[in-house]
């Protein structure tokens, strides 16, 4: 599915992931996170911040387009853009009804939970980086869904769910004990810990 990106076109986001027309969703993934680990700046020391942006727009209008959520021949308005997602600020939960998940023990969902400027794609990358630092990886979607083992605040599971919200990305989370002896913390606690980690990725680190 792939092809030569030396001919992609700024109108034809398939070719910035270097992909034809009739990929999939697990081609485009792919795609994405091949090229995240070439372009990204907190993933790659010789990472280019500018085209790492390109591959996360181009990344967003293709799922659109294969989902048909959003064909590449509609209307396109992306927002206002943040040159960094680093700005990630806790939602007003009254905003939208809570959905109740009653699956596992302990369980508490907070919906919506807080705010990235990026859309999902750049907010995902951000999140990815932000679970290397405070625990690690159990299962992604992206860049709606990342399922994480966290060790701070406290050792948990967490799953996070973005969705696009003007120009930017709301993500949801979803957090219970690690297991049945761990201790129970609160959806709000681990959510603080979100924000602050996203928000040092915009601050110079000692």
């Amino acid at each position: 599915m792939t092809r030569d990106q030396s001919n992609d076109h700024a109108d034809d986001p398939f070719a910035v992931l270097g992909l034809d027309p009739t990929a999939s969703l697990a081609d485009l993934r792919a795609a994405r996170r091949r090229l995240a680990r070439e372009l990204h700046p907190d993933l790659h020391p010789l990472g280019d911040a500018g085209r790492m942006q390109r591959v996360n727009e181009a990344f967003d209008r293709c799922v659109g387009h294969v989902t048909g959520r959003r064909p590449l021949g509609a209307p396109h308005s992306p927002g206002p853009r943040s040159p960094a997602p680093s700005a990630a600020t806790p939602r007003q939960r009254a905003s939208a009804p809570p959905r109740r998940y009653r699956r596992f023990r302990g369980v508490e969902h907070d919906e919506p939970s807080f705010t990235i400027d990026a859309l999902p794609a750049e907010a995902f990358e951000a999140l990815l980086v932000v679970c290397s630092w405070i625990g690690e990886v159990l299962d992604d979607d992206p860049p709606y869904v990342l399922e994480c083992l966290l060790s701070e605040p406290t050792p948990c599971w967490c799953r996070l769910e973005l969705l696009p919200d003007a120009g930017g990305s709301t993500v949801s989370l979803m957090v219970a004990p690690a297991d049945e002896t761990a201790e129970r913390v609160s959806a709000e606690t681990v959510r603080d810990v979100w924000v602050d980690q996203l928000n040092r990725l915009g601050r110079p680190q000692p």
